[in-house]
């Protein structure tokens, strides 16, 4: 067996995405007086920008909006004070401001640009609140594995690196992706059930039907073939194979009501079949790179794309119309999660970014601009990694994610942190959340899935 499990309790503190207590009188001013104030203070506005004042700072300058409220990445100031090319960077000919400096400016933006503790958020206000969505009649008994047909899987000289792992919506069953197999895990005992066959190579991407009782598996072999395979939990039976790609599927998500399935990946196309007879119903050509990650909202309206530039679009599941067109991330989106009552949609890339959007119009209403921040070894100078690699919501709207850092966070439902685990030398590629909430679980490069008792 070269699957291993491992039961770890480390815990540690992370910091907060946004404090609304930084105001401009109080923080933002300093910085402004000691950095900016002699090109855009009252004596000279280059570009008609006076930083002087909040009242000032709101109004902008030629080149439009100086800032948005609850926006530091589409503001221009902060764009002007992070940009990479040291030409176009402000202060201009000067050394960029210092990190703590920055991440002041950008809470401030974030937080709504308050000009003292008495002030209000200037962001709008919307309600993101989770409510639970009423659970789903089973119609029976938790669907869990019984008799799956006996299976030995080939031999590797190591044990591939967990890429694929989910956790059943309805019972506690844990799916963790090997070579040429699916492993069933008991939530509970952290004990295997069975394994199911995938002989078609390697599975990129599992997930479960809102009703636990379809496994989807999608991968292949690289630069050969790759397809979607559906399984009965319970029997292990094969009940639909779809796609028949010339490479190895990367992202595909099933619809909840099992009509629909997605897929994608180095051809830059989603596409997306029926399931009753494994016909392509539309196809969305808009991605300009590799497809990463795809899912359906539990409601099944929406299906959210993303891809290897950064982009993350939302489509009429139904139609393949276009919805919204969701630009923060500077890099590869990796994971992409929805709450359970579709109003949230989780995001995760390789800039570090971990943002909660509001899909009613494409807000990023949470937006944790460095999630796994990596810890800097003494007189080490150079840059660290801070990807965020997976995602999964729980069934209380708290999110789990794991990174670059060899961390697994967990988040509460307002997007602070609650808690993190190390993963040690290993880094965490997937991970999930059981489904009573209570229990977590990740999956690394080593091929050991590990867990943590206790959920929040």
């Amino acid at each position: 067996m070269f699957l291993r499990l491992v039961c770890l309790v480390s815990v540690a503190t992370v910091v907060s995405a946004a404090d609304p207590a930084i105001t401009y009188d109080e923080h933002i001013k300093p910085i402004f007086r000691e950095h900016c104030l002699k090109c855009h203070g009252e004596d000279e506005q280059k570009a008609d920008l006076n930083l002087s004042t909040q009242v000032t700072v709101l109004k902008g300058g030629s080149g439009g909006a100086a800032v948005v409220a609850g926006r530091a990445s589409a503001s221009l100031l902060f764009k002007a004070i992070t940009n990479e090319d040291d030409a176009d960077r402000m202060p201009p000919k000067k050394a960029p401001l210092p990190a703590a400096q920055i991440e002041l400016i950008r809470q401030w933006i974030q937080g709504g640009l308050r000009e003292s503790s008495g002030s209000k958020s200037l962001a709008s206000e919307r309600d993101t609140s989770f409510k639970p969505p009423s659970t789903r009649a089973s119609g029976g008994p938790v669907p869990m594995p019984e008799h799956l047909p006996d299976y030995v899987p080939p031999a590797t000289r190591r044990p591939l690196p967990v890429v694929a792992m989910a956790a059943s919506p309805c019972a506690p069953l844990i799916a963790v992706a090997g070579y040429e197999q699916i492993r069933l895990l008991n939530a509970t005992t952290q004990k295997q059930i069975g394994i199911l066959a995938y002989p078609e190579g390697q599975p990129n991407v599992i997930r479960f039907s809102l009703d636990g009782r379809v496994l989807m598996v999608a991968g292949g072999k690289p630069v050969q073939s790759g397809n979607v395979v559906l399984f009965d939990v319970k029997t292990g039976q094969r009940l639909a194979s779809v796609g028949d790609e010339t490479d190895a599927v990367q992202a595909a998500d099933l619809s909840p009501d099992q009509q629909l399935i997605a897929l994608g990946g180095s051809g830059k196309t989603v596409k997306v079949y029926g399931t009753t007879d494994g016909k392509l119903r539309y196809k969305l050509t808009k991605h300009t790179d590799w497809i990463t990650a795809l899912a359906f909202s539990p409601d099944g309206k929406v299906l959210a794309s993303s891809d290897r530039a950064g982009g993350i679009y939302l489509w009429d599941s139904n139609s393949g119309g276009i919805l919204l067109s969701l630009a923060e991330h500077k890099a590869a989106v990796r994971a992409l999660a929805w709450r359970s009552d579709s109003r949230l949609l989780a995001s995760g890339g390789e800039d570090g970014q971990l943002i909660w959007w509001d899909t009613k119009d494409g807000w990023p209403t949470i937006t944790n601009g460095n999630a796994h921040p990596p810890t800097r070894p003494e007189g080490y100078y150079g840059k660290l990694p801070n990807g965020v690699l997976a995602l999964a919501f729980g069934p209380q709207g708290e999110l789990l994610s794991a990174g670059r850092d060899k961390q697994v966070r967990l988040w509460n439902p307002e997007g602070r942190p609650l808690k993190a685990f190390s993963t040690d030398t290993a880094l965490p590629l997937q991970a999930c959340i059981a489904n009573d909430g209570k229990d977590l679980f990740a999956g690394d490069a080593s091929g050991t899935v590990r867990y943590w008792p206790g959920g929040p």
